[in-house]
């Protein structure tokens, strides 16, 4: 049994968590959810952290799924609370000032698929499969699964994974836009800490600028999205990080943006 469900790890400016449960396939119960959540809140906290990339141990799952073992015994109230406890977590992983990149690097089931959605990219293997199977269990998705899949994906495509319940294949998921990218299972890595090392270089408050107004637009209508945008993209003009990356486009150089 793994003692630490979830492990951190620096590599320069990128944050690694992995969800270290690889005997139970990585399953999320209580005490991971909790573990997740308290690691995405450190990295949201550290400046020296710009860019945070979520995996799961060992060579067979980045998340199979919640466990089951421990929701078999719950009641209407507790289950309750249980989804509850998992939304916090994809919320808050979504709500990140930070890219998330998600490195899916085998089985992405059930609430595995739902965190990985609550990443702001994903890479996955070519060998991974996603998910949404809880129709099998008589369930139906508790961590956002409905909600964020049929943003990513659409109604049709959302509809068949939840009722059918079958896995699809990384190829697949990315035609449907579930992934934004796939690789060898063997460059997986190698290509995720490509992407996370150029996102950590890049302009932070830029970075957050564009994923709070993604995650506004998301959710309103046109009109209120472009005024969002706009104040947004005013608000870029006060900082060093503008001056130094149009200051480094006139002049040729590689800009070195500092987060001011």
């Amino acid at each position: 049994m793994s003692e630490t469900p979830v492990i951190t790890a620096d590599r320069g400016a990128v944050r690694v968590i992995t969800v270290n449960r690889p005997d139970k396939l990585n399953a999320l119960n209580a005490a991971t959810l909790d573990a997740l959540l308290a690691a995405f809140e450190a990295a949201a906290a550290d400046p020296a952290v710009r860019c945070v990339v979520l995996t799961g141990a060992g060579p067979k799952a980045f998340v199979a799924g919640a466990d089951i073992a421990q929701m078999n015994g719950l009641t209407p109230v507790q289950g309750r609370d249980f989804s509850l406890r998992g939304q916090k977590l994809m919320r808050r992983v979504e709500k990140m000032p930070k890219p998330v990149v998600g490195m899916i690097n085998g089985f992405a089931l059930g609430g595995g698929l739902e965190l990985a959605m609550g990443c702001h990219l994903r890479i996955a293997a070519d060998t991974a499969k996603v998910g949404q199977p809880e129709i099998n269990l008589g369930l139906i998705p508790g961590f956002g699964g409905t909600q964020r899949l049929l943003r990513l994906a659409g109604r049709a495509a959302t509809l068949e994974l939840c009722l059918v319940g079958a896995p699809i294949d990384a190829s697949r998921a990315r035609e449907l836009g579930i992934v934004n990218r796939v690789v060898p299972a063997a460059e997986l890595e190698a290509e995720t800490m490509k992407l996370a090392d150029q996102l950590a270089n890049s302009a932070p408050l830029a970075l957050r600028g564009v994923l709070d107004c993604v995650n506004v637009g998301g959710e309103c209508g046109i009109e209120e999205g472009l005024e969002y945008e706009t104040a947004q993209f005013g608000l870029m003009f006060a900082t060093q990080d503008m001056r130094e990356g149009t200051s480094a486009f006139l002049e040729r150089r590689k800009p070195a943006f500092s987060g001011q």
